[in-house]
């Protein structure tokens, strides 16, 4: 199981990639705007809003591909927490952040 795990992690390094943290806090809020249920249009508004400097272009020809990258994220999110949640944890707390800067919670 240990080799599945670190599988996954290292093909997600690959497709999330090297960042700076700037890059890493402005991706972050985008997926939690997209977990609060904003479309991607509204996540990129306000993530621009918070990190204007990280603020990525887009536009009606790659709006698409960039919604299925932070698509990606969210579920990477989401995976990464349950790896990392024991079982039947039931706290909220931020346990860290793993090499992608996707911050893992338990729940």
């Amino acid at each position: 199981m240990d080799d599945l795990i670190e599988g996954y992690l290292d093909s997600s390094h690959e497709i999330v990639g090297d960042r700076v943290p700037g890059e890493m806090a402005y991706d972050n809020e985008i997926v939690k705007q997209l977990g609060k249920g904003r479309d991607i249009k509204k996540a990129f508004k306000m993530a621009a809003r918070k990190y204007p400097s990280e603020a990525l272009q887009w536009n009606e020809e790659n709006i698409g591909d960039m919604d299925a990258h932070y698509e990606y994220l969210v579920e990477h999110e989401e995976i990464t927490r349950k790896l990392s949640a024991p079982a039947g944890s039931g706290s909220k707390k931020r346990i860290g952040s793993n090499e992608d800067g996707i911050y893992i919670r338990k729940r």
